[in-house]
C-alpha cells in the first residue's frame, strides 16, 4: 500500500516502493490527487499503480439512510475510478459501508455502485469489495467457522463483469479458514490484500491486537496457497502492514515472498 511508504512527496514514496523491490503500488490515497496529478508521478517515477483507494468510504458511506451522504459516496467512487484509470491500474477497492446503517444498506449501496457501472466499464475498472470489520455478511460474536457464502451472494446479485473481491487474507482469519474462504468465493477474487492474524493473541489481548507480521499468527499459510492454486488466482497481492523505511518494505516483500510462494 502507499499508506506503507514514507517520503516527502508523492515521487519520493513511489519511489520507495520501486527501491524495495516492489512490482507495483496500491495507491490508498486517491483523495489527496487528481487523476492526472497520479498519471504525472507515475510516469516520472516509473512505478506500477494497479489500483485505487479512497478511504472517505468509511466516513461517506454507500450504506447510508441519508441520500445526501450516499451521493457523495458514489461521487468518491467515481474519483477513484477516473485515479486507477489515469494511473494506469485496473480496478478500485471499495468498503461498501457499515452494519451501523441497517440491514437496508447493502441494498442501498447496490443501487448506488449499480450508477457507477457504466463508467467504470467504460474505463475498463473493476470494482472490489473488500472484506473488512464493518458487520456485514459476517456475525462479529459468532464462531470461527462461519461461511464466506452471504459475501458471495452479495457479489452475485450485481450480475456484472466489472464487480469482484479484493480479499483480505488477514481480515477475516478470526471468523472462519481463509482457505475455504477463498475456495468459497473463487473466481470472485480478483485482488488480494495480505497480513497475519494470531487468534491466540487476539484472545488474550483484544481481537484489535490480533494482527501480526506476515507469515506469523495461525493463518495456515500452506493451506492459502493451495486454495489459491485450486482457484487459478494470478493477480495482485498487496501488503497492508506497519510500512517504514525501504528496509523494512524489503522485510515486508520477504514476508510475502515467503508466505505466497513458499
Amino acid at each position: 500500500k502507499y499508506g506503507m511508504t514514507k517520503g516527502a512527496s508523492l515521487d519520493e514514496r513511489l519511489a520507495a516502493a520501486r527501491e524495495a523491490g516492489m512490482d507495483g503500488v496500491d495507491f490508498d490515497a486517491a483523495a489527496s490527487v487528481t487523476p492526472e496529478q497520479l498519471r504525472l508521478a507515475a510516469t516520472r517515477t516509473g512505478v506500477f499503480i494497479h489500483n485505487a483507494i479512497n478511504h472517505s468510504h468509511w466516513q461517506q458511506r454507500l450504506t447510508s439512510a441519508d441520500a445526501a451522504t450516499r451521493a457523495t459516496a458514489l461521487e468518491n467512487l467515481k474519483h477513484c475510478i477516473r485515479v486507477s484509470h489515469a494511473a494506469g491500474g485496473s480496478a478500485v477497492l471499495l468498503v461498501i459501508g457499515s452494519s451501523a446503517d441497517g440491514p437496508d444498506g447493502p441494498a442501498r449501496a447496490r443501487d448506488e455502485i449499480r450508477k457507477a457501472l457504466p463508467l467504470a466499464a467504460a474505463l475498463g475498472q473493476r470494482i472490489l469489495f473488500e472484506n473488512v470489520w464493518n458487520g456485514l455478511f459476517y456475525k462479529d460474536d459468532g464462531p470461527r467457522d462461519q461461511s464466506v457464502q452471504p459475501w458471495a451472494d452479495y457479489i452475485d446479485s450485481f450480475a456484472s463483469p466489472w464487480v469482484g473481491a479484493f480479499f483480505d487474507l488477514g481480515n477475516h482469519a478470526r471468523y472462519g479458514d481463509v482457505g475455504a474462504w477463498i475456495r468459497g468465493l473463487g473466481p470472485r477474487i480478483v485482488k488480494l490484500d495480505i497480513k497475519g492474524y494470531s487468534n491466540a493473541k487476539a484472545d488474550a489481548e483484544g481481537k484489535w491486537k490480533g494482527f501480526v507480521d506476515i507469515g506469523t499468527g495461525d493463518i495456515d499459510w500452506a493451506g492459502v496457497r493451495g486454495a489459491l492454486r485450486d482457484i487459478g488466482f494470478t493477480g495482485w497481492v498487496s501488503a497492508e502492514v506497519d510500512g517504514g523505511d525501504v528496509a523494512r518494505l524489503k522485510t515486508v516483500l520477504d514476508q510475502m515472498r515467503a508466505a505466497l510462494l513458499g
